[in-house]
């Protein structure tokens, strides 16, 4: 299970939309608010990011800032695992763990708490785009910081031309439902 894409985009990926210059000019923006906000596609969408994964044995999914969460807590729901957030610096309580990324755009932190899985725990990573790759590989690092075991990563698009997927551990497999 080292990819995943489908041999024709889903249904549901035709309410996603771009988003010039935002947040900043030149970046194109993917929007997956009318995705959300459609109850069938929304269904659709989480069955096709769960669907790899069912018998993969997870038991924690790891969401990502922001979008990340919406996806993620879903998810976990989905394969009866529990939910972890990786959140921006100042966000969580108590003694947290932190991994600096670079973005498209320029940089940034991510963290979660320290302790938040046990060593073993079998982590999937959600988020919605993967593009430059820092982020994912910045919430890979957390993960294994904390010692528990990467079970993979799972995204919505991945942005092919930003070579994401190269920051990315090869020894653990990343899903991609969308490429462009």
């Amino acid at each position: 299970m080292s990819e995943l894409t489908p041999p024709s985009p889903p249904a549901w990926a035709a309410l996603m939309r771009d988003v010039p210059d935002f947040p900043k000019p030149g970046i194109v923006f993917r929007d997956i608010c009318p995705l959300l906000a459609d109850a069938q596609a929304f269904a659709a969408m989480l069955e096709d990011l769960a669907a790899p994964w069912r018998t993969a044995g997870i038991e924690v999914v790891a969401g990502i800032e922001a979008r990340g969460f919406i996806l993620g807590a879903a998810l976990a729901r989905h394969l009866d695992a529990g939910f972890l957030p990786l959140r921006k610096p100042g966000k969580l309580p108590g003694a947290v763990i932190e991994e600096s990324y670079a973005l498209e755009y320029g940089s940034d932190r991510l963290q979660m708490q320290a302790g938040a899985v046990a060593p073993g725990t079998r982590v999937l990573l959600v988020d919605d785009v993967l593009a430059t790759g820092g982020t994912l590989a910045a919430a890979a690092g957390l993960v294994q910081r904390q010692g528990a075991s990467l079970a993979g990563a799972v995204v919505l698009m991945e942005l092919e031309a930003l070579g994401g997927r190269s920051r990315w551990p090869a020894d653990a497999p990343l899903l991609a439902l969308l490429r462009h």
